[in-house]
């Protein structure tokens, strides 16, 4: 590009009292871009902030891997020696065993409940597999109790705590039809009460955590859930949740059959997938908009060649060669497009940091398992959104230079 071309370009994008209607029409061309630029930028930073804030609350309450066997019984006897082994994996932070079961909450009143039991180690240090112990209301893991004649301490989610309307050093009762005993008379199997002291209560700000999760001690839970010496199975923490998959394909190859691991991808693998399908979609439909102010840049173009003919054909017959116009009027339009999509890329960046920063849009969170909007842009997604903004504007550029370059010096002169 010669310095020239870049005085004829800019001259050109400048409203004058002649073409003030191309003028206009520019600006509307760069409004588009920018409107199209912006709207990527946010929504796609919705997308990618709902799939880091779901995964962020998973990994609270679930850890990165878990280590389980095959069958319908859910238990691994000798967990002691698996323990060890996966704690000898290189990507390994940390492991602990675990118990998961179901059971029925009571508190004081005959309102009764189903819930999710499970059974942890009491560990807030260092090697603790899941971040819990930093979302308590109330109370921690330690399940310290003072009542007499009960079986430990209990830690419930903040929505089971507040159906129960239950606190902190209450007792209460959780059903477990683990332990059942037949009774002839009845002809019914009887299921067993257990009485325990509420120690704490978390708020991970996952609804399907906070709503139906109860912790109990890894060894009360043993009990509860009829296991005796056995677990459910082995968390575990690595070192980058990203390789949770490859390290627990290792991890089931080196312990064997009926050893067995289910990373947190695949658990929820459906509603990631779900996510992503439906931010590739948007992203494309979002993308329109700016195909669309394309075509304004298109037709700015084409106006302003019909505004110039004469002034392009003086030039051409001064000697100006017809590469130079047609840089000349593509390097107009890539400058629309490039006012425009800065403009819109920095506009974007703001809105997603007020509607981030301030939750500006709440959410229920019984519906969308978060409390708010949340918007992150991920500086990979920025780039592609920039750099397909600028391809789209400069490829719209291509006809009308094209066509100002093939203009007849002689009639372009002539033209009225």
């Amino acid at each position: 590009m010669t310095r020239l071309e870049w005085k004829i370009a800019l001259r050109y994008l400048r409203s004058r009292r002649s073409s003030r209607l191309v003028s206009l029409i520019t600006l509307i061309a760069t409004a588009g871009v920018m409107v199209g630029v912006t709207a990527l930028v946010v929504v796609m930073g919705v997308m990618d902030g709902l799939q880091a804030e779901l995964r962020e609350k998973i990994l609270i309450a679930s850890p990165h891997l878990r280590v389980l066997t095959y069958g319908d019984d859910l238990r691994i006897d000798d967990w002691r020696h698996a323990l060890e082994v996966i704690e000898s994996h290189p990507d390994v932070v940390a492991a602990q065993p675990f118990v998961i079961t179901q059971g029925l909450v009571r508190a004081g009143s005959n309102y009764t409940e189903g819930v999710r039991v499970l059974g942890i180690v009491s560990d807030t240090g260092e090697a603790a597999v899941m971040p819990l112990p930093r979302y308590f209301v109330t109370g921690d893991l330690r399940f310290a109790t003072t009542l007499p004649g009960i079986e430990g301490g209990v830690v419930l989610g903040r929505q089971v705590a507040n159906r129960l309307q239950t606190f902190a050093g209450d007792s209460v009762t959780i059903i477990s039809s683990a332990g059942s005993k037949f009774n002839a008379a009845l002809g019914a199997f009887i299921p067993s009460y257990w009485s325990f002291e509420m120690t704490g209560v978390f708020e991970t700000g996952m609804f399907e955590y906070d709503n139906s999760y109860i912790v109990l001690p890894l060894d009360v839970a043993q009990r509860f859930a009829n296991l005796g010496d056995a677990v459910s199975g082995i968390d575990v923490r690595v070192k980058d949740p990203a390789d949770a998959v490859r390290v627990g394909d290792e991890l089931a190859f080196q312990l064997d059959y009926p050893y067995r691991s289910q990373s947190w991808q695949e658990q929820n693998a459906q509603l990631f997938s779900a996510l992503k399908l439906e931010k590739l979609g948007m992203g494309l439909v979002l993308l329109l908009i700016v195909v669309v102010a394309a075509f304004n840049i298109v037709g700015t173009l084409t106006m302003v060649v019909t505004d110039k003919t004469r002034e392009i054909g003086i030039l051409r017959a001064m000697g100006f060669p017809a590469k130079s116009v047609r840089r000349t009027f593509m390097l107009q339009g890539a400058i629309v497009g490039l006012v425009g999509t800065v403009t819109g890329a920095v506009t974007g960046l703001i809105i997603a940091q007020l509607f981030d920063k301030g939750r500006l849009i709440q959410l229920d969170p019984s519906v969308y398992f978060i409390d708010h909007l949340p918007i992150r842009v991920q500086p990979m997604d920025f780039v592609v959104i920039v750099i397909a903004s600028l391809v789209v504007a400069t490829l719209a550029t291509v006809y009308p230079a094209r066509r100002a370059a093939e203009l007849n010096p002689v009639e372009a002169i002539r033209h009225e």
